[in-house]
């Protein structure tokens, strides 16, 4: 059973480097897709940003988009990397590898259900809130093992991550596509209050870049 609750901890949710996918705006999902060059560069800039504010410990998917991410800030920090597959990309079987414009064309229905925020298997796989059962229990494990005060940077991507903060902040899930997606290397931060989780910061990073990801 976790702990009572220690109030300042903070959790930064910090999504991949662009990858080739993220480009062509084809669903990667579960895929393994390694980060571009411009993707890597990303990963430099943003680590020296979120070094800055001295995290106690770095999470990642092990996925190789992520996990590279987050390997640009264990160098910078000396921590650790704790790989967890729960931090994976929502699985969305046959949309995986398609383009947004196939997606459209072949799911049109179902694309179409999904925006409205209709719980939907998208191509066969996860639904949402299966994401946020899997995903949110992780953060939270690593959270309850941070000093007062602690910071915990967690490394994954779009579509968790949406999901993860929309289970910490107690929404409804038809009400978490309210919550913009994060561009390639942004990140979003929540704080502990009395009464839960707070929303400080989302899509932060450096000047604003257009959304390129699953959950667009």
């Amino acid at each position: 059973m976790s702990s009572a609750p220690r109030r300042g901890r903070r959790v930064v949710l910090w999504r991949h480097g662009q990858t080739s996918w993220n480009l062509e705006r084809r669903f990667q999902g579960s895929t393994d897709i390694e980060l571009t060059a411009t993707g890597v560069a990303q990963a430099k800039r943003a680590a020296r940003l979120l070094a800055s504010l001295k995290p106690d410990a770095i999470v990642a998917s092990d996925l190789s988009r992520a996990a590279a991410t987050a390997a640009e800030l264990a160098t910078l920090t000396g921590l650790d990397v704790a790989h967890d597959e729960a931090l994976r990309e929502t699985y969305a079987g046959q949309w995986q590898g398609l383009t947004h414009e196939e997606i459209i064309a072949r799911f049109g229905d179902q694309y179409a259900a999904w925006k409205r925020g209709e719980p939907v298997r998208r191509g066969g796989g996860e639904l949402e809130t299966e994401v946020a059962d899997r995903a949110a229990p992780v953060v939270l494990r690593h959270v309850d093992k941070l000093p007062d005060d602690g910071l915990l940077v967690v490394v994954s991507h779009g579509g968790t991550i949406r999901t993860t903060i929309g289970r910490l902040l107690g929404l409804d899930a038809h009400h978490w596509e309210g919550l913009g997606g994060l561009s390639n290397c942004c990140w979003s931060v929540l704080g502990e209050s009395d009464r839960g989780w707070r929303l400080l910061e989302h899509n932060a990073g450096t000047l604003p870049e257009p959304v390129l990801g699953d959950d667009d």
